[in-house]
């Protein structure tokens, strides 16, 4: 007669398989059986209808409920296939029966009591039970990985994407201004770019602009020009220069303009601008304007504290960049020393200082110190002026920006003829 496999009392006559309940020639199923059968049951079996019996080192009996193979504990009166899963024996690790449908009539309380029996006899028989459940606790995501979301909960932030997390935005296309090399500028704009193609000084590289920019170009500056152009849609100029920027249909990519010395300054006539510490731009591109206006010799910056030339400063200067000289001082101190060594008398524009007056100054050049945008002028730069003056506001204004200040100072000053 063949053994039992495994050599165990009470053991199966077939190897382990996944396959479905066997009948074996001594009767029915190990898996299902009825209320008055009984059996051995292995180390992760389950407990029956019948209460608690008494097992050895590797049978434990369980009542009339019998025993299933593959350490499931049971669940329900005579029947031990369906439950908590637990670890099969030392000796036949790997064994178990496939799930099936649980009969009616089971008992909660027993399903729970067969768990705790079935665990306590794992750990007397040596084998290891695993870790009761724990809160799952997900590993923190990855940069730019969608975060975790419980199985149910809706996906709010993808719209019904898969895998869940908030939609990648993409960058807008004013932000995306390409790098262009170095020492060169893009001017956008009717007056800048016309004047910048009359200017023999500018060393020209591309010319974009539209079919129907072309026509106005051309009555601003008759044909033909130093470069062919490349007709474009709006949208690449879009592309190069943002969104947000009002090109008019036209962009020129050229150097900068080298500035000039303060002797080449010296020898023209008319006033001179000093700006201390003017950040804006704008602003520095519409004083430029007002000064090519009034007569102005040149407009002196700092060095640090100034905005490069761009093509914001270039329109906001209307083509006036192109013939204003534009002179950069590492220390405007001393750069109002040198112009006083010049027998130029420096104004310094301020609101505490005495009423400005053109004809007061006789024919004496002169040239005209403004402060940054909020501080004004410096202490230092403020010591150095010859005189600290400013202008006659009414109607509770208590000051005017720096490019219309400059404006208004230029036209009182220009009324000494």
């Amino acid at each position: 007669m063949k053994p039992p496999h495994n050599h165990r009392p009470g053991g199966s006559g077939r190897p382990p398989s996944d396959r479905g309940p066997h009948q074996g020639a001594g009767g029915p199923s190990q898996r299902s059986f009825g209320p008055g059968g009984s059996g051995a049951r292995p180390s992760g079996g389950g407990q029956g209808a019948g209460g608690r019996g008494t097992g050895g080192a590797d049978t434990s009996a369980r009542g009339a409920g019998g025993s299933v193979t593959g350490g499931y504990q049971g669940k329900g009166a005579g029947y031990a296939g369906q439950g908590q899963r637990g670890n099969t024996h030392a000796g036949a690790a790997g064994a178990h029966a496939p799930r099936g449908p649980a009969p009616f009539g089971g008992s909660e309380t027993r399903d729970r009591q067969g768990a705790r029996d079935g665990q306590r006899d794992l750990q007397r028989d040596g084998v290891r039970e695993p870790r009761p459940d724990a809160p799952f606790k997900p590993r923190p995501p990855r940069e730019g990985a969608p975060a975790f979301r419980p199985n149910g909960a809706p996906n709010t932030h993808s719209g019904g994407r898969p895998g869940g997390g908030p939609r990648p935005q993409r960058p807008e296309a004013s932000r995306v201004i390409p790098e262009v090399p170095k020492g060169t500028v893009w001017l956008y704009g009717h007056h800048a770019v016309a004047a910048a193609l009359a200017n023999p000084a500018r060393r020209l590289r591309r010319l974009l602009l539209t079919e129907d920019c072309e026509s106005t170009l051309a009555l601003r500056l008759a044909p033909p020009w130093p470069l062919a152009p490349e007709r474009v849609e709006r949208g690449r100029i879009d592309q190069l220069l943002g969104r947000d920027i009002v090109h008019q249909g036209v962009a020129l990519l050229a150097d900068t303009l080298a500035p000039p010395s303060l002797t080449s300054v010296l020898e023209k006539t008319g006033p001179i601008i000093v700006l201390d510490q003017v950040s804006d731009p704008r602003n520095v591109g519409a004083i430029m304007r007002s000064a090519a206006a009034f007569g102005a010799a040149a407009v002196i910056v700092q060095d640090r504290n100034a905005p490069e030339e761009t093509g914001a400063l270039a329109k906001a200067a209307s083509g006036m960049l192109e013939k204003m000289p534009l002179l950069r001082a590492v220390n405007i101190a001393r750069t109002l020393i040198a112009l006083k060594a010049a027998n130029i008398w420096c104004i310094g524009l301020d609101a505490g200082g005495t009423v400005l007056s053109g004809p007061a100054f006789g024919d004496r050049r002169v040239a005209l110190v403004l402060g940054a945008e909020g501080d004004g002028l410096r202490r230092l730069t403020r010591e150095t002026c010859d005189v600290v003056a400013g202008l006659t506001i009414q109607g509770g204004v208590e000051s005017l920006n720096v490019s219309a200040a400059a404006a208004v100072a230029l036209y009182e000053l220009g009324r000494r003829a």
